[in-house]
């Protein structure tokens, strides 16, 4: 196991920041017939080793040829755990340079949910992982790599949006320099009776979310629980399935057993929000406008939609193909195997 404490960007990180700022060169002629598919510049926040969805959607990205992952930022509780849970994962990919920073542990206003990284127990004298100290470099990291690349970068978070949240109030340019912003998040078609409206992520940090749904970003595209809940994946199959196809997934499949103890399924909210980025087929979106509940007693973190803002540039996730989903994630991470 490698130590490693993580404080303001190294040379290296810098020195690819950039580099990422500068244009590809351009080609002709015959160059031009045989040039590889654009990638996807991707950054990617994340509260890994809470629900285990977060580890499978980063084997995802690791194994996408269309992703270019610029980096991984860490929220929630116990940040340092979860940067050391995502370094394994890149590791077990052969990915060990993918810059990898520690955010903010704590939601802005409200009680933590999830004050630990549980999964992190799956680590031990195991899968080789670096350590990380509780620099809280994330937002720089986020700014600073953003800036290189204007109008380029898709923002992916998959967890509590405080980093999010922070970054746009810490450079309130940072929004409309971004390509899009894709996240799982929200509930948006409720069908239990009491019409209840809160999910995971957005409960975690409800003021952040509300921060985040009103900056001015291009595109936000959000990936809510009425479509995720449609791919699930029993844990015998996903054993079995991670297992065979090896690679990042080994990790995974390691820390999933962690996830076990509580549930004897995955559901996958968030590798769905990742394929999405390259496969937008996959689910049917709606235009609309998004808010986050504040005020209202036990209501406080509901997403609402408001039909009136359908201009707004915001769009939900309204229906998902989920074989084609799971055909899509296993055909990706399997890619390769002999």
């Amino acid at each position: 196991m490698e130590s490693a404490a993580v404080g303001a960007m190294s040379e290296e990180e810098n020195a690819a920041v950039q580099e990422a700022a500068e244009l590809p060169g351009s080609a002709t002629g015959s160059e031009s017939m045989f040039r590889a598919p654009t990638k996807i510049p991707i950054l990617l926040d994340t509260d890994i080793g809470s629900d285990i969805d977060d580890a499978v959607a980063l084997a995802y990205l690791l194994k996408q040829p269309q992703c270019e992952l610029l980096g991984i930022t860490t929220v929630s509780g116990e940040p340092e755990k979860r940067a050391s849970l995502a370094d394994a994962v890149c590791q077990a990919a052969g990915r060990s340079g993918i810059p990898i920073h520690v955010g903010t542990g704590k939601p802005l206003l409200v009680a933590q949910r999830q004050p630990e990284a549980s999964q992190f127990e799956a680590l031990q004298n195991s899968y080789p992982h670096r350590l990380f100290e509780p620099n809280h470099t994330a937002v720089e990291f986020l700014r600073q790599t953003i800036r290189a690349r204007p109008n380029e970068i898709t923002l992916l978070t998959i967890g509590p949006l405080t980093n999010i949240a922070l970054l746009f109030a810490a450079d309130p340019e940072i929004p409309a320099m971004l390509k899009q912003l894709v996240m799982m998040g929200g509930r948006f078609f409720p069908s239990s009776p009491d019409g209840a409206n809160g999910e995971w992520n957005i409960l975690c940090d409800p003021h952040a979310a509300a921060i985040v749904f009103e900056a001015r970003v291009p595109k936000l595209i959000a990936v809510g629980l009425d479509v995720t809940e449609q791919c699930t994946m029993a844990a015998e199959e996903c054993r079995e399935r991670f297992i065979e196809v090896g690679g990042p997934l080994l990790s995974v499949a390691a820390m999933a057993e962690v996830w076990f103890r509580h549930t004897q399924k995955i559901t996958f909210h968030d590798p769905l929000a990742a394929a999405l980025i390259f496969e937008p087929e996959l689910c049917g979106v709606v235009d609309t406008r998004v808010d986050v509940e504040l005020c209202q007693p036990g209501k406080v973190g509901d997403t609402l939609l408001r039909q009136e803002g359908t201009l707004s540039g915001h769009q939900v996730a309204r229906a998902v193909n989920s074989k084609a989903f799971f055909a899509h994630y296993f055909a990706i991470v399997g890619a390769g195997k002999q």
